[in-house]
């Protein structure tokens, strides 16, 4: 009787933990949920400004260099929806603004984040509450990447890219979802959120289309963010570290969620911020903060941490690469350990229904290396430099655990073919995106032998391309005070090869995984052996037999 209800109760566990993944596999607050971090210039060890972002979800990968052109009085840009789905979606026209005289390159990609004058964008979503989205009739035009693109394409300044967004937002509606963009250029990183102008607002009314606000991170500190808003209370009489739109406060207050007249302080993300103060956005921001200043002890289970902190030693690019891989080893919340890991050690996890939950919890730790990621970037803005030299974003497709980051300049011209090549419907070798998206996947049949052969090529290849780094500047540096012309082609051509190096390893990378790991195992045979089987001329037909046969029969 008792063994019939122990199997009673294990059935009942697991089909609960089924149900809950049929539930969450499609909840969308989990989907599309990215992670971002920015770095005071003095916070970096060579003075950079830097940022970076995880694009969470099924988001366009594929990356184009769109140029600045000058345009005559009375031309319109179309503004549309679906740009960040692309790949996949119909992108759909919502009406013309003015152009203006001239723009500037860019790089379009599902959130755009780099132009030609060293700006640099992350993203995270943080949804806000729903009563602040635009009705569906309101005639709200923008969403967060047309913001994006036409800020690149008019801004040469954070603070000027952060005004213009804000601008076009309140002028012609805001119809996406709470977002928080990081807007960063060779001197200072700005963290801009803004949300709907709420249910009742209407195109052509003269009210606020939106309601937006921006805090400069210290330039000796590093900020974090995973889904929740966390600018806090303005002090708009200081705009050397403040900005804000018209709404900042009215909209709050027409909604209810704000009483000017109340003891409370105003706080941003208290307003206009759903909190979603479990530990789906806590651990991230916790992780982060902690990984650069541990000598701070933060409570890994503190429900709000400080907007940004001084990191305990100054942080390089690569560092930002390598916490962007994190899934929290070495603490007691390790992804890699643990029944839910498997046999093989694998961080990766489904959603699963917070019923079998703590309260105020979405189910699994989530990490900041996340299998659903499209594509990953940790950026360099400089201002000791000329701008094609001194901007750089280091780029990944796919999961940064299992990605390699390559050198883009924001002054290149074009990227490779590969970059622009994508059809999530259909399996190809000419896309970049699938020789990441191929091993990421693949490592997960034997992730904890697979990943150290992942790591090695990594530390190849970024390791040489780091190194070159001050060589491949200086080089360009010298063209550029000769012909800046000459320097733009060099970058060029220096991104594509060390695009397409790397995205050819990464295929033999996916093909050695295959046969090396064949049926689960860490196969290991003499070289003879192999290079009988697998590169011999087999029109030698005795001498492959003699071989097959012999000393090496497998």
């Amino acid at each position: 009787m008792r063994s019939r209800i122990l199997v009673g109760l294990l059935l009942l566990v697991s089909l609960t933990v089924l149900v809950g993944f049929a539930q969450e596999a499609v909840d969308p607050n989990e989907d599309g949920n990215c992670t971002m971090i920015v770095v005071g210039k003095d916070a970096s060890v060579d003075g950079s400004v830097m940022t970076t972002h995880t694009c969470d979800g099924n988001y366009d990968p594929r990356l184009f260099v769109i140029p600045g052109g000058k345009f005559e009085p009375g031309k319109t840009v179309t503004i549309v929806k679906n740009q960040l789905h692309a790949d996949y979606q119909q992108v759909v026209p919502l009406g013309e603004i003015p152009q203006v005289a001239e723009t500037h390159t860019y790089f379009l990609i599902g959130y755009p984040f780099m132009n030609e004058h060293q700006i640099m964008m992350g993203e995270h979503t943080f949804g806000g509450r729903k009563e602040y989205r635009a009705a569906a009739d309101s005639g709200a035009m923008f969403y967060i990447e047309q913001l994006q693109a036409i800020g690149l394409q008019r801004g040469k300044t954070a603070r000027e890219v952060i005004q213009i967004m804000g601008d076009l937002a309140d002028q012609y509606g805001y119809a996406d979802g709470g977002e928080c963009i990081s807007v960063c250029d060779p001197n200072e990183g700005w963290v801009f959120e803004i949300v709907g102008p709420g249910a009742l607002w209407k195109a052509g009314s003269g009210e606020p289309g939106a309601v937006w606000a921006a805090k400069r991170v210290p330039d000796n500190a590093v900020y974090a963010g995973a889904n929740r808003s966390l600018i806090g209370e303005l002090n708009l009489a200081n705009p050397h570290y403040y900005m804000a739109g018209k709404g900042i406060f009215s909209v709050g207050e027409k909604y209810g969620f704000w009483d000017p007249k109340g003891t409370k302080p105003f706080r941003y993300w208290d307003v206009y911020g759903y909190k979603a103060d479990n530990f789906y956005n806590t651990r991230r921001e916790w992780r982060v903060r902690d990984f650069f200043a541990p000598s701070l002890a933060l409570d890994p289970w503190a429900r709000r941490y400080p907007f940004s902190v001084v990191p305990d030693k100054k942080i390089s690019v690569a560092d930002l690469m390598t916490i962007q891989r994190d899934s929290y080893a070495g603490t007691p919340f390790d992804l890699t350990k643990g029944l839910a890991a498997g046999p093989y050690g694998t961080p990766d996890r489904w959603p699963t229904s917070s019923s079998l939950q703590p309260k105020d919890t979405t189910g699994w730790e989530r990490a900041i290396a996340m299998f659903r990621c499209s594509y990953t970037i940790a950026t360099q803005s400089r201002a000791w430099l000329p701008d094609p030299i001194g901007g750089v974003l280091w780029f990944g497709e796919d999961n940064p655990a299992t990605t390699t980051y390559v050198p883009i300049y924001c002054g290149v011209t074009d990227v490779p073919l590969s970059l622009k090549t994508l059809s999530r419907a259909q399996f190809s070798r000419e896309s970049a995106w699938w020789a990441f998206a191929f091993v990421e996947n693949w490592s997960n049949l034997g992730y904890s032998a697979m990943i150290k052969d992942i790591n090695a090529q990594q530390k190849a290849l970024e390791g040489e391309f780091l190194a070159m780094q001050p060589a491949i500047e200086a080089a360009a540096l010298a063209m550029y005070a000769v012909d800046s012309a000459l320097a733009v082609k060099f970058l060029t051509n220096y991104t594509a090869d060390v695009v397409n190096r790397t995205v050819a390893t990464q295929w033999m990378l996916a093909d050695t995984l295959v046969s090396k790991y064949n049926d689960g195992a860490n196969r290991t045979y003499p070289q003879e052996w192999l290079t009988a089987v697998g590169f011999c001329d087999t029109t030698k037909i005795a001498d492959f037999k003699d071989i097959w046969y012999g000393e090496y029969q497998p």
